[in-house]
């Protein structure tokens, strides 16, 4: 027995042990868990899941240069406990420190060297060293910096990458392409397409997310792929830079000099209903003239009542039910006309005392309203509907569907509607009660120059995969033929005769035809009708083609509320005309006589070039064709010809402004444009041909810029 009970004894003292050490374990199981220390160092060995950015597609223009694309930007961090780091972190981390300062410019050295040590004694694993990121040339540089010259393992510099969403061409047309703002994209928060192209093909530019673990790998923080994320696919769009440049250039100018409240241009190929370029301008809050502050070409924004550039569909409607033609006679009488108790008075009778008894055709060059009121009210009394269906016939009274959301619908008024009056049809009849875009009105002018075929306006030609076309949009007829040819011969003889003898013989080319037709349309302000703080407000127009025997291109410009002059032959016409001799000139042609009165050109003589003063002058002096030299400072030179030789003259290069690069050979070219602060892309070879933004014009520190070479 007392074996027994001793045995029992013994056993009693191990259970009593092996629960007290259960309970101590337990104990300090619950002391570790809940402890900040090993909290902290239990993220060590924390792996994380995290998605990996794709590189969204990129927007091209026709020959694939581009006008929106991401380029890779790196956030910079540091661990500052890598093992190594002990050996030299204090001895060098006053270089480190001022190298930081140096380069970033954002605080001083002392600073730099006071949140590095701090980090460091904190043992820090990711430590934010700038709040700015870098690009690739940039990086390169930096990891070259006391410290993060040991290497990856031994440095501690953690790089991440992520996309930066740029437009090359600045803001050239920020309101078609688009910009990104942040939401969300595949359930995480994310970069995504506020408006425009960005926003309308989101799916297609986005591409798709990869996956990572983010983990401790032999004691530094590595990101695992586990599924690489696929790029998003690229756009090619029938935008034509050059034009697009030159359409904007001449809109700007136009709307500086008239301080009118926005403007819009759009250039479209005839056959293919391709748009060139598209131009939007407008005031911001401050009232300073803002290229894309909103799309009137084709959103809400720009649609109002088009005013004269719809008498055309009037006409043309009337034709084309055997009505009139344009030997048709009208009495316009002495420029003003009553009707059911509304006047109607034509823009100049104050001064012509009115056109007395005129045909159709003259009614359209000289932009009676009277003489088209009366062709319609009289002929569609009591058959209002008529009317209606041939501008539906036309295509006048729905959208175009370029592709962009928020378009603008139009809207006419008609009978059944609550605002339809005895007046009605004479105020639609010149181109009130209604709203339309300007691609609305471009689009049916667009189909009187294509031989009657209405084409739908294409903005995007494809949808690129790695090189390879996934989607195409070709060109689309949505019909074929909007009127008889009777009708359609007489519209274009109408509208070539605005600019021969009529409203817009001010616009006459000396190397080709134009044809079209001038509009000014009184503005309604929703608050206070059509007079503003008393005054009447309104919008100068030009709508037409050319050349006008063989066309080739349309072209709309509207101008809304111009101070001073606002007709459209003296306000939206010399836009047009200007836009038209520089496609002519750059284009189609082709004659040496040809006097160009666009934007500046300098001739380029051949053989001449530009760059720096010295190259310059020993090559012109070796050749013997330098009449000496020009005494000034510049190091950047152009040679110009004179007649008994070449001179070179200075080519200033001002801070803070686009420099002119034109002529000069590559290395020069990129030499001035980096130093700057440009980012260059190339295409071509040979010396520079041409530069995607403007001398002359602001620039922004890491603008992009194209050159083109040849």
């Amino acid at each position: 027995m007392e074996i027994k009970h001793g045995i029992l004894q013994r056993f009693k003292m191990i259970y009593i042990l092996i629960i007290g050490a259960t309970l101590c374990i337990f104990v300090l199981l619950v002391k570790i868990q809940f402890s900040p220390k090993w909290s902290e160092k239990s993220k060590i060995f924390e792996i994380v899941e995290k998605p990996v950015q794709a590189r969204r597609g990129t927007i091209c223009a026709a020959d694939g240069s581009p006008l929106a694309a991401s380029i890779p930007q790196y956030s910079l961090r540091m661990d500052l406990t890598v093992p190594p780091l002990k050996k030299y972190f204090a001895r060098d981390v006053d270089s480190l420190a001022w190298m930081l300062s140096r380069f970033f410019r954002d605080k001083s050295a002392s600073a730099y060297r006071h949140s590095l040590m701090d980090a460091y004694r904190r043992g820090d694993r990711y430590f934010l060293i700038s709040s700015r990121e870098v690009n690739y040339d940039e990086l390169r540089r930096i990891k070259k910096f006391p410290i993060f010259r040991n290497g990856q393992f031994k440095g501690g510099l953690i790089t991440e990458q992520n996309y930066e969403r740029i437009y090359p061409l600045g803001n050239l047309e920020s309101r078609t392409l688009g910009k990104m703002k942040e939401g969300v994209s595949d359930g995480m928060p994310a970069q995504v397409g506020a408006f425009g192209l960005e926003e309308s093909f989101e799916e297609v530019l986005k591409g798709e997310a990869g996956l990572a673990e983010n983990g401790n790998v032999s004691g530094r923080s590595m990101d695992i792929h586990l599924e690489e994320p696929v790029d998003g696919c690229d756009l090619i769009t029938t935008l034509d830079v050059k034009l697009q440049d030159q359409v904007s250039y001449s809109l700007r100018k136009m709307l500086e000099k008239t301080r009118a409240k926005y403007g819009t241009a759009i250039l479209m190929e005839v056959k293919t209903g391709d748009i060139k370029a598209i131009s939007n301008y407008g005031r911001n809050s401050g009232g300073q003239l803002v290229q894309g502050y909103q799309n009137y070409a084709l959103g809400a924004a720009g649609c109002t009542d088009p005013g004269s550039t719809f008498k055309l569909a009037s006409l043309m409607a009337a034709m084309e039910d055997d009505k009139i033609d344009t030997s048709t006679i009208v009495d316009t009488e002495n420029g003003v006309w009553v009707n059911k108790k509304w006047k109607v008075t034509d823009s100049d009778h104050d001064k012509a005392g009115g056109h007395g008894k005129i045909t159709a055709k003259r009614v359209f060059e000289v932009s009676s309203n009277i003489g088209v009121a009366k062709l319609i009210t009289q002929n569609y009394a009591g058959e209002e509907m008529d009317f209606f269906k041939r501008i539906h016939q036309f295509g006048l009274d729905v959208p175009v569907h370029v592709g962009i959301s928020g378009e603008g619908a139009p809207y006419i008024n008609h009978p059944g509607e609550k605002t339809w009056s005895g007046v009605s049809l004479t105020q639609i009849s010149y181109g009130y009660e209604m709203r339309m875009t300007p691609i609305q009105i471009l689009a049916f002018y667009n189909a009187v120059a294509n031989d009657g075929c209405l084409m739908q306006p294409r903005l995007v030609k494809a949808v690129m995969e790695e090189g390879e076309i996934r989607e195409s949009f070709g060109t689309r007829t949505i019909k074929r033929s909007i009127c008889s040819n009777s009708t359609l011969r007489q519209a274009q003889a109408m509208l070539e005769g605005v600019v021969i003898n009529g409203t817009g013989k001010g616009l006459k080319a000396a190397n080709y035809k134009i044809a079209g037709k001038t509009g000014t349309a009184q503005v309604a302000n929703k608050n206070e009708g059509y007079s503003h703080n008393g005054r009447k407000v309104y919008q100068a127009s030009f709508a037409g083609y050319f050349p006008a025997d063989a066309p080739r291109y349309s072209c709309i410009v509207v101008v809304n509320k111009p101070l001073g002059d606002y007709y459209g032959a003296s306000v939206a016409g010399p836009v047009f005309k200007q836009i038209a001799d520089y496609v002519y000139a750059y284009e189609m042609g082709l004659n040496s006589d040809f006097e160009y009165h666009g934007a500046e050109m300098k001739e380029d003589y051949p053989g001449l070039a530009a760059g720096r003063k010295r190259d310059m002058a020993r090559i012109l002096d070796e050749l013997g064709i330098m009449n000496g030299w020009s005494l000034f400072k510049s190091e950047w030179v152009e040679a110009q010809r004179e007649d008994d030789g070449v001179a070179l003259v200075s080519r200033e290069i001002k801070p803070g402004m686009i420099p002119n690069v034109k002529g000069m050979g590559v290395t020069d070219a990129v030499y001035l444009l980096e130093k700057s602060g440009l980012r260059v892309s190339l295409r071509g070879f040979g010396r520079v041909k041409s530069q995607s933004l403007r001398a002359g014009d602001p620039m922004k520190r890491g603008q992009n810029i194209v050159i083109t070479l040849g």
